[in-house]
């Protein structure tokens, strides 16, 4: 190669390095989180050309247009179907922060708040299955099942066998997985052959085939996870339908297990779950069910005692304009007057969620949070670890889980009356990137509950203090916060 040429080919790219700095620095920071416009010009400038073919994959957190447009349609019939509901009467009692929350939740995510609503925490692996299984034995008309992770194996094969009768019955069943997460799973092809020769209605969810036309961003997914029962049965939470290992051979070795929290609900909100389901039914599939499966809150018996519940479903994810989950968890944490407890298996905020959480024990609030003492995703593990310091030395009380489990539940509670619970995790990959459902429940009654798990977390675990942190060592804390940059990738 002659100098000359070989100078010519220097120059070129050093004008294409230049041209992919200054058109960076133009698009980049559009429509974009600080922090994660400026991880993105990082990762950019250090490695240009890798750099700017990782943005045009995963830089764009949006949906498509078509199923943007979508979740619209589906919002605006919502609205005029809520109009007819009369007010709460348990509402005059709330106080002004709540009945703020409620309208925000409705205006970002279109479900209202309902009352006369009972819930039940499962926090047994087996016996979350197990009550979902008995549900849907008492099905009479349908079954929708919506999981982020479905799976064919001997602990969810009763699952099944219940959704079998129920389809010889003459029940409608339908069923909604993620594409990306179900597919990774051991036995995928199995568990999906199984669900056609029981003869439930299926599909993926944000199916990636661009050959189709069906391509988004890949990893935005629906982390969803919730069962419905003839609109009068709902289950939410944070367990996925599969093994509690995962089925991982990387799990099986190290003998991990995961530890979740699922809410057995009846009630008028059931019929709000069931929206849910309908909205991305209809979003995959196209097909907007009606009649008997899309029930009405006035036609769901409501529970008449004075423990009964107000809960609001809050759907979140790319298909909204707003991240309807982190405005819910700001407004909680920063509305609580005594207590703040987290259950977070993937705890990496934000800098408002930081701010918020820190501000709370500088008003002298309890504030908690329990994670897990060991990882199963390495750089989300390194990046949650990387907020610890800051935490702790604000007055944060942080509860480490014990090995071999991965504490996966997904809640949220403020002093002694209100919570969250749901699919959400306590990141910017929830926030932004997944579509997650999480239940508000106001009462008294279910914080105790809640209250209860809590402290079978304390008493399985152990608390972290500030002086065990200080003495970790610099290679790992340098590794938390290579691991903190990129998690600001979205």
């Amino acid at each position: 190669m002659s100098a000359d040429l070989t100078t010519l080919i220097g120059a070129i790219l050093l004008l294409a390095d230049l041209a992919i700095r200054i058109t960076a620095l133009i698009i980049v920071p559009r429509e974009r989180k600080p922090t994660a416009a400026m991880a993105w010009l990082l990762a950019i400038f250090l490695i240009p050309f890798v750099g700017i073919i990782l943005f045009l994959l995963i830089g764009n957190s949006t949906l498509p247009k078509a199923r943007r447009e979508k979740q619209r349609v589906i919002d605006r019939m919502i609205a005029e179907r809520t109009r007819e509901l009369p007010p709460l009467p348990e509402a005059a009692a709330w106080p002004d922060w709540f009945s703020a929350l409620v309208r925000q939740n409705q205006t970002l995510g279109a479900l209202p708040a309902l009352g006369g609503n009972s819930a039940t925490l499962i926090g047994d692996y087996q016996a979350s299955i197990d009550a979902m299984t008995a549900a849907i034995d008492t099905a009479r008309r349908f079954v929708h099942v919506e999981f982020y992770i479905v799976s064919f194996d001997a602990t969810t094969s009763g699952f099944f066998a219940s959704l079998e009768r129920a389809v010889q019955r003459g029940v409608r069943v339908r069923l909604l997985a993620d594409f990306v997460a179900s597919r990774r799973v051991a036995d995928h092809d199995a568990t999906f052959a199984e669900l056609d020769r029981i003869g439930v209605t299926w599909s993926y969810m944000l199916p990636v085939h661009p050959l189709k036309g069906q391509y988004q961003r890949p990893d935005l997914r629906n982390h969803r996870k919730l069962v419905v029962v003839d609109g009068l049965v709902g289950f939410m939470g944070s367990q996925n339908l599969i093994d509690r290992s995962y089925n991982s051979p990387k799990n099986l070795k190290r003998g991990l297990q995961w530890q979740e929290l699922m809410a057995r609900t009846t009630g008028p909100v059931v019929t709000a779950i069931n929206t849910v389901f309908l909205s991305d039914w209809y979003i995959e599939t196209d097909e907007m069910l009606e009649n008997e499966e899309n029930l009405r809150a006035g036609a769901v018996p409501a529970d008449a005692s004075p423990d009964a519940l107000v809960c609001q479903v809050v759907p979140s994810g790319p298909g909204y304009d707003g991240e309807n989950n982190l405005r819910l968890f700001l407004t909680l944490v920063t509305s609580a007057q005594r207590k703040v407890i987290i259950t977070s298996p993937y705890f990496v905020p934000d800098e408002a969620m930081m701010y918020a959480i820190t501000s709370a024990c500088q008003r002298g609030l309890d504030v908690q949070l329990f994670v897990s003492e060991i990882g199963d995703q390495g750089s989300v593990w390194h990046a949650q670890r990387s907020y610890y310091g800051d935490l702790l030395r604000a007055g944060v009380e942080i509860w480490l889980y014990p090995a071999p489990y991965i504490l996966h539940s997904k809640h949220l509670s403020i002093d002694e009356d209100v919570a969250v619970i749901g699919s959400s995790n306590m990141d910017i990959r929830s926030f932004a990137l997944n579509a997650e459902g999480s239940l508000l429940v106001r009462g008294a009654s279910f914080v105790a509950q809640m209250r209860a798990v809590e402290q079978g977390y304390r008493d399985a675990g152990r608390q972290l203090t500030l002086a065990e942190w200080d003495k970790e060592p610099a290679s790992a804390t340098f590794l938390d916060g290579v691991a903190r940059l990129t998690s600001a990738l979205q």
